[in-house]
């Protein structure tokens, strides 16, 4: 039975890969020596901040809605809700497709995630303090008004789009021990994963999430979707939130990902500085999330080929300051 799901999964991902793929770019697996030496892995880093729109999620965003016929499309509301990755993705691929869409944001939403927003010009609401809270929400609002939701996380086509940088890696490197994947609400995760366990099972597959925002951590602890609010401030903005009742990522997450390693914001804040001083590489506290497990966990991964999912770049200059400005002014002290 759980060949025959991989074997779904698989072939969602292969269709979604060529079906989106005029669309995105294929980013680059980069070797990256220091980081290797310091670490004693050999690693390699997926950009997908280099990913049109800034992050992964263009991949699931594009593949849900050329998902949905020609002839719908042109006629159908779209809606989208998200902390702001998502919303970006969304923003860019409706009006490259032309459609119209409505965008659902938490409050909380990052002054950087949302200045890309509003360029594109898609209409929006700020609603609640919370990325659950916005997502029941949004989803209401969809039924009511016989939209299309395109969520996040929880619908197959979305996950199968973000699943579509797992056949990038193998193509890039066919020998990887393991993958350091970003986790939130699970969509990029139960994609990888699936894609992954159903190839190249022997490659352990590592979820990442901060301690500040652990919802996924500790549901599957617990052995149910929790519904109690766990969130407190973090740097991670990407993954921070709740997990929708019923989503079918939680299955997901628990069967195919090995482990989740928790971050602290003092590490996601050295791994965010680390990339900028010594590789130049601007990433959001979510792929963070990636850098940090390695540190975290370098001696067990040592002489190991580990990729890191780089999952984006958007990081406002207030959360960037708070990073970059202890650590320049310790080096004047």
């Amino acid at each position: 039975m759980q060949e025959q799901v991989l074997d779904q999964w698989q072939h969602r991902i292969k269709e979604a890969h060529e079906r989106i793929a005029p669309y995105i770019r294929e980013t680059p697996l980069e070797y990256a020596p220091y980081l290797s030496k310091i670490t004693g892995a050999e690693v390699w880093l997926k950009m997908e901040n280099w990913q049109t729109s800034g992050s992964f999620k263009i991949r699931g965003v594009f593949n849900k809605l050329l998902s949905v016929p020609e002839e719908t499309r042109k006629s159908a509301l779209f809606v989208a809700v998200s902390t702001g990755n998502h919303a970006s993705a969304f923003a860019y691929a409706s009006k490259l497709l032309g459609i119209n869409g409505k965008i659902f944001l938490p409050k909380t939403v990052s002054a950087a995630k949302l200045k890309f927003i509003q360029s594109y010009g898609v209409p929006y609401e700020l609603y609640g303090n919370d990325s659950l809270e916005t997502e029941l929400y949004a989803g209401e609002f969809a039924r009511r008004n016989s939209a299309i939701l395109v969520h996040p996380y929880n619908d197959p086509d979305i996950i199968a789009g973000q699943g579509t940088i797992a056949p990038e890696l193998l193509q890039a490197h066919h020998a990887l021990d393991a993958v350091f994947i970003p986790v939130g609400g699970g969509g990029l995760a139960s994609g990888i994963s699936t894609y992954l366990a159903a190839r190249e099972p022997g490659i352990a597959r590592i979820g990442c999430q901060p301690l500040n925002s652990p919802e996924m951590h500790a549901s599957i602890k617990k052995g149910s979707i929790i519904t109690e609010s766990i969130m407190q401030p973090t740097l991670s903005d990407g993954t921070a939130g709740g997990i929708e009742p019923g989503s079918i990522t939680f299955d997901i997450c628990r069967d195919y990902l090995h482990e989740i390693v928790l971050l602290s914001e003092k590490e996601l804040k050295q791994a965010i500085y680390w990339m900028l001083e010594n590789r130049q590489n601007y990433i959001e506290g979510a792929a963070a999330n990636a850098v940090a497990a390695l540190f975290q966990q370098r001696e067990h991964w040592r002489g190991k080929q580990v990729a890191l999912v780089l999952s984006g770049k958007r990081l406002s200059m207030d959360k960037l300051k708070k990073v970059v400005m202890p650590n320049w002014i310790s080096r004047w002290l």
